[in-house]
């Protein structure tokens, strides 16, 4: 009777380990059906560094960084009006120690982003990076849209929670490529980011607000709308969308 029961102990453990590196392994699956679009997750660093003045203005960083995201998103109504087949859909999350989903990924809509941007939480505590992307990525996944993007705009390193290094890498290899990430390294090195190429992302430096805004138009309009078809296109139903390498 005891061997039964240590043999059966065994079988149940070897079951679990087994069904935990399915699950490791498994890729990304979306929660609804999806269509053609681009969801955009926008992850602010608000650790206490965000409260030091920014490289050639008066202002903090995170002052400097909330104008540059406004400034970013305003492309947005030029390409609306231009694609209106093609949804725009933005979520927004700041992170210090712990992140905070301040906009859920929903459709675009520029007085509702600018009232989350001008309430951004005061700078302070750590930086959350890997937490950031892990708590970003279930809400691409709900968006109903092909195209999945990350923005991320810090000015530090991981200091809190998992290494990004490690969710960006989980994040590439799961979506098989459907989840692009950029980062702006914002008065820091992107040196710090360099895994991000071996990740299916970028990074881009920004010594001051100026060249923030720059790499932000960059991304955001040099490569995620950019990205939308020229004209439109309907895949069949339950058709994927192939992943860009």
């Amino acid at each position: 009777m005891l061997a039964c029961d240590a043999n059966g102990r065994r079988d149940r453990s070897r079951q679990a380990r087994a069904a935990r590196a399915a699950e490791s392994a498994a890729t990304y699956q979306a929660e609804v059906e999806e269509s053609l679009g681009a969801a955009v997750a926008i992850l602010v660093d608000t650790s206490g560094s965000m409260r030091d003045q920014a490289p050639g203005d008066t202002r903090p960083k995170s002052a400097v960084a909330q104008d540059a995201l406004e400034a970013m998103l305003d492309a947005t109504d030029a390409f609306i009006a231009r694609r209106p087949d093609f949804p725009i859909k933005i979520g927004i999350y700041s992170f210090s120690s712990h992140v905070r989903t301040l906009r859920p990924i929903q459709p675009y809509n520029r007085a509702a982003i600018r009232t989350v941007l001008s309430a951004l939480p005061r700078p302070g505590g750590g930086t959350a990076i890997g937490e950031a992307l892990r708590a970003a990525r279930p809400d691409l996944y709900r968006a109903g849209l092909y195209r999945k993007y990350v923005i991320v705009v810090t000015d530090g390193e991981n200091t809190s929670g998992p290494s990004p290094d490690d969710v960006a890498r989980e994040m590439f290899q799961k979506s098989e490529g459907a989840v692009q990430v950029y980062f702006v390294a914002f008065d820091t090195s992107p040196d710090k980011f360099a895994f991000l190429k071996s990740a299916g992302g970028d990074v881009i430096g920004a010594g001051t607000g100026v060249e923030l805004r720059q790499a932000l138009d960059g991304i955001y309009q040099g490569k995620i709308l950019a990205e939308a078809p020229d004209t439109p296109e309907r895949p069949e139903r339950g058709e994927r969308e192939p992943a860009r390498k």
